[in-house]
């Protein structure tokens, strides 16, 4: 775990990364300065749609369009936190409107919030407090799907094996440090 956060390696479909280029990789925002250009080259169709973003282990911010994979926006990288994210002017300036932790290439915890704050505060983007919609991943330790939990229920929608309250997507990591 860096001090920004846990690493999340890319735990998606294997033809998806292996797609990734060298080239590949969302448009990085580290200062407001970097954000205001990239908005600027937005249409206002664009803008209407949320973009795929990840925070990359340098804690910096990458924008890529919506239906981009969160992998390709990372470059193939780790990162620290991905999801969707919308944006709206507020008093002559941009805020977020929406942001998740919804990748289902790298799964991220919603404890992953503390690096996405730390990249949008650095971009100088007003933020909610938390994610507005918080996505619960975890791996099925009975069949090893992955699995999305809703409603607190933590049951395996493939095998019906109870699922595991603590984040465990990446049987890489040894998480019993992690929170």
């Amino acid at each position: 775990m860096s001090a920004l956060g846990r690493g999340y390696r890319y735990v998606g479909p294997h033809h998806v990364i292996a797609a990734v280029k060298a080239a590949d990789g969302g448009a990085t925002i580290r200062t407001a300065a970097d954000f205001a250009d990239w908005v600027a080259a937005r249409t206002a169709e664009e803008l209407d749609e949320p973009f795929t973003f990840v925070v990359g282990t340098d804690g910096a911010l990458r924008l890529a369009p919506r239906r981009s994979e969160h992998v390709a926006c990372a470059g193939g990288d780790r990162v620290l936190g991905a999801g969707e994210i919308s944006f709206y002017p507020e008093a002559g300036r941009w805020a977020v409107n929406e942001v998740s932790n919804q990748s289902t290439g790298y799964c991220p915890d919603v404890s992953s919030w503390p690096a996405v704050a730390q990249a949008l505060d650095q971009a100088d983007l007003d933020h909610p407090d938390c994610f507005t919609h918080a996505v619960v991943f975890r791996r099925c330790p009975t069949c090893r799907e992955h699995n999305i939990v809703r409603e607190g229920h933590f049951v395996c929608v493939f095998c019906d094996a109870d699922l595991p309250r603590r984040w465990n997507v990446d049987p890489n990591v040894d998480d019993s440090d992690g929170p």
